[in-house]
């Protein structure tokens, strides 16, 4: 078996687990990243203490307790990329209705529709961490489907 397919395998075992148990891999997701930030800003405390060091370490300290113990690590940082997008979007698509050269004004305002609709799904993920998790594991089944089928 090729490394490509027992990767796809895997993807779509643990795809299949984010749908079946979202809570539990949200939860789990959310503490393998607030441990990590934890020994993150502890290190980066340590190896050298300057100052800019030091409130790098002490924030990534604070969020990695709030990832353990309070903030479900998935919806906060998908919730966040698509506020991110959507802004982006929407910016990308007003230039491009003011542009002379280069977008339609049709497409222009479709990807100012998207941009509203990223933002929206945005809020939305973080209000339900459990259709994160669910789309997530949709998109490692599908991932690790077409990894199992590449040659």
């Amino acid at each position: 078996m090729e490394s490509n397919q027992i990767s796809g395998i895997l993807a779509i075992i643990l795809g299949l687990f984010f749908i079946v148990c979202p809570l539990i891999t949200s939860g789990i997701v959310s503490i393998l990243i607030g441990v990590s930030l934890l020994f993150l800003g502890i290190i980066s405390i340590l190896t050298e203490f300057t100052a800019v060091n030091a409130i790098f370490g002490v924030l990534a300290i604070i969020f990695g307790l709030l990832f353990i113990f309070n903030i479900d690590a998935l919806s906060f940082i998908l919730g966040l990329q698509l506020y991110i997008i959507g802004i982006l979007l929407v910016l990308i698509g007003i230039v491009g209705i003011f542009s002379d050269k280069n977008f339609s004004t049709v497409s222009s305002v479709l990807i100012i529709i998207l941009g509203i609709i990223a933002f929206f799904l945005g809020g939305y993920s973080w209000n339900n961490p459990v259709v994160v998790a669910i789309i997530i594991g949709i998109c490692l089944v599908i991932q690790g489907v077409r990894l199992y089928v590449a040659d």
